[in-house]
């Protein structure tokens, strides 16, 4: 048994394999791209009712220190920079960012000397 085929339904055939596998190819990226975005997607965790005599035991002593102004998040530490610097440095990337400066948390500043 002898299978003849000329030029044009050798080509046709060619490009019909080469476009499955593209198809195939395109669907798998579709899977994992979907696949990330639902593992990375955020999840609310759960709220737990806090029972009473529990609730009572999380109250804060009357000695306890002042909570911090709202949006304050914590200690700031300075490495070789002048006070004046750092809160200049804090603007430029709240701004830079778009993003209310009392949403940022800053942990260091260091200024970094060229040798």
């Amino acid at each position: 048994m002898e299978l003849k085929m000329n030029v044009g339904e050798a080509l046709i055939d060619a490009v019909m394999g080469y476009a499955i596998v593209f198809l195939g190819i395109a669907l798998l990226v579709l899977v994992v791209y979907l696949v990330g975005r639902a593992m990375t997607a955020k999840k609310p965790a759960p709220a737990v009712p806090m029972p009473a005599e529990s609730a009572a035991a999380v109250t804060p002593a009357p000695h306890a220190p002042e909570p911090e102004a709202p949006g304050a998040a914590g200690e700031l530490k300075l490495y070789d920079t002048p006070e004046r610097d750092a809160a200049m440095i804090m603007a430029i990337v709240a701004d830079e960012l778009k993003i209310p400066i009392n949403e940022l948390r800053f942990i260091s500043i260091k200024e970094v000397h060229k040798k």
